[in-house]
């Protein structure tokens, strides 16, 4: 008689709706988290805030600012949710964050850059993997390049989303009420109190508060966004395959949209997209359309923070955002003259990676860490 070596699964399946639940308690917790960034920097000195945000007062620099801190993050929803909150403070002004959005936005393409070299051993999985994960890269990186000098001469996009903010919650210049930071305050003081009985006090305990918050906002965002993904999997995974196939360039856009509000992760959509272009499932062309719905989709992460802090340019800034990607895309995508000009440049530059793997390593580290390091360095 044989016995069975095998150990029981430790894997708990949890129920739909307790994840449901659960998923709601870490939106909760992620606002918290939100309202506690706000309430360190509020903490600190005058002078401790200036020295901490004077760089961001140069465009460049603060465009070099938002990559770095996507890139560190590996999360854009968790970098504008910051820049949301230092707006709301007051220690960044709406016109100093708009280039740090527009940074965030090229930031969150570098994860599904790196899954695309993942398939580096197989050159034609790989040649199709990374010509996806790029046309992400050209299309933000094209849009910053059209939009920051517009909005630098013009102040197009602000004033689009200040008179939305207007509309919405009243003029600019004064708190609005919103129920939710009413919900988080009481939390927030539980914090702040516990790190005051540890005999913290100051920029120490401002210190203290924003790096609490900062831990609660990463933590939260990756247990929504793997919670989320557990609820929609399936679905994502069906709906990409059917939907795709028919190349319908506004369908799949509007599904980008969806799946990246579902799962909170615009990095999660894009990534979904690269093993079926690696297997040649899905066209460069089909999956396109995808990666700028969720460029759209991510923005509800920056709007759900605003709303924690009841400053009426924190709300500007997170309607800066979601414009932002709404006008790259009318810009970008709806011309047909001009529609496919990022594919073709991911399409070349993928040519160029497979016949020579460490030119796709040195995009990756040039594009997302050098070069914005050495414009902060340089301009700071």
């Amino acid at each position: 008689m044989t016995l069975s070596t095998s150990e029981p699964s430790t894997h708990v399946e949890i129920p739909t709706p307790l994840r449901a639940l659960l998923v709601g308690g870490l939106i909760y917790l992620f606002l918290v988290g939100v309202s506690s960034l706000e309430k360190g920097i509020n903490i600190m000195g005058a002078d401790t805030q200036e020295r901490l945000f004077e760089s961001v007062s140069n465009p460049v620099a603060g465009l070099c600012i938002g990559i770095l801190g996507t890139v560190l993050v590996q999360s854009s929803s968790a970098s504008t949710a910051v820049i949301v909150g230092l707006v709301a403070t007051g220690n960044v002004t709406v016109d100093e964050a708009v280039p740090m959005i527009m940074g965030a936005n090229i930031g969150t393409t570098v994860t599904n850059t790196l899954v695309a070299l993942g398939h580096v051993r197989q050159s034609n999985e790989f040649k199709r993997a990374f010509a996806a994960a790029t046309v992400h890269d050209f299309f933000n990186v094209f849009a910053v390049l059209i939009l920051l000098p517009v909005e630098l001469m013009t102040g197009l996009l602000s004033r689009i989303a200040t008179w939305m903010t207007d509309h919405l919650v009243g003029t600019s210049g004064s708190e609005w009420k919103s129920p939710i930071k009413k919900w988080v305050k009481k939390p927030v003081e539980w914090i702040v109190d516990a790190w005051s009985a540890l005999g913290l006090s100051g920029n120490w305990l401002g210190t203290a508060v924003v790096l609490t918050g900062l831990a609660i906002v990463l933590l939260s965002l990756t247990f929504i966004t793997k919670n989320m993904r557990q609820l929609v999997a399936d679905r994502v995974e069906r709906s990409i395959n059917s939907v795709l196939g028919k190349g319908s360039g506004s369908i799949a856009m509007l599904l980008g949209l969806l799946i990246t509000v579902a799962v909170q992760s615009s990095s999660i959509t894009t990534s979904i997209l690269i093993p079926l272009s690696a297997a040649g499932v899905l066209s460069l062309r089909n999956a396109y359309p995808v990666t700028l719905g969720a460029n759209v989709g991510t923005t509800i992460t920056a709007l759900l923070a605003a709303i924690a802090t009841s400053v009426p340019e924190a709300l500007t800034v997170a309607l800066v955002h979601t414009t932002f990607n709404v006008v790259a895309i009318l810009i970008l995508y709806v011309p047909p003259w001009w529609r496919y000009v990022p594919v073709m440049a991911a399409e070349r530059l993928a040519d160029i990676a497979v016949k020579q793997r460490l030119w796709a390593v040195a995009y990756v580290m040039g594009a997302f860490i050098v070069l914005p390091l050495i414009g902060v360095a340089l301009l700071r």
